[in-house]
């Protein structure tokens, strides 16, 4: 599959906003701890995956009833469903220069995943969370992602590349008061 970016502009795949604010200090913080760890840009890229995907739980997998969509709220209070883990795994790459995008596969409903730029390419990431079954893997060489969709069942990967987050999404995130409520009006498409 082809990915294409929404915006022809890269510094796009780099900015701050209201849910990716890597500009915070929480971020900012995680990021300069990771940081301090590794030698390149590709250790630091790994070494945040697998902080978000395994330091933060999947919402659902833990039982917390709590919604989170901001990076920030997500690395302080270490909750989020897949859309909120990747904004998060999203700020910590973007906070270290690292061109990252939010893209989606349509599986039962909408799942968040991020792609990182390396090497002129872009590499989808699944920081969801493992659990028995799930294996998502950080991988320049070849996915590793928690799903694959079944094209007889109607799923698919999106091949867009946002630079923010989809309207939809993020309008679930704001509006949902509870995880159980947000699971009513998840995005079964986008």
């Amino acid at each position: 599959m082809e990915l294409i970016q929404n915006t022809p502009d890269l510094s796009a795949y780099l900015a701050a906003d209201e849910a990716i604010d890597h500009d915070h200090p929480v971020v900012r913080e995680t990021a300069a701890r990771l940081a301090a760890k590794v030698a390149d840009s590709y250790a630091y890229a790994r070494a945040a995956f697998e902080f978000v995907r395994d330091a933060v739980p999947h919402s659902q997998d833990s039982g917390d009833p709590r919604v989170t969509w901001r990076a920030s709220d997500v690395l302080a209070l270490r909750t989020g469903i897949c859309y909120a883990k990747a904004h998060a795994l999203a700020a910590l790459l973007r906070a270290e220069d690292i061109p990252t995008a939010l893209c989606y596969q349509k599986l039962d409903v909408v799942h968040g995943l991020v792609a990182v730029r390396f090497n002129g390419a872009w590499h989808r990431q699944d920081p969801r969370g493992n659990k028995p079954g799930v294996d998502a893997q950080f991988s320049l060489d070849g996915e590793r992602l928690a799903w694959t969709p079944d094209p007889e069942s109607n799923e698919m990967d999106y091949p867009v590349l946002y630079a923010e987050p989809h309207p939809a999404v993020l309008r679930a995130l704001r509006a949902a008061q509870d995880r159980p409520g947000l699971w009513k009006t998840l995005p079964t498409a986008l």
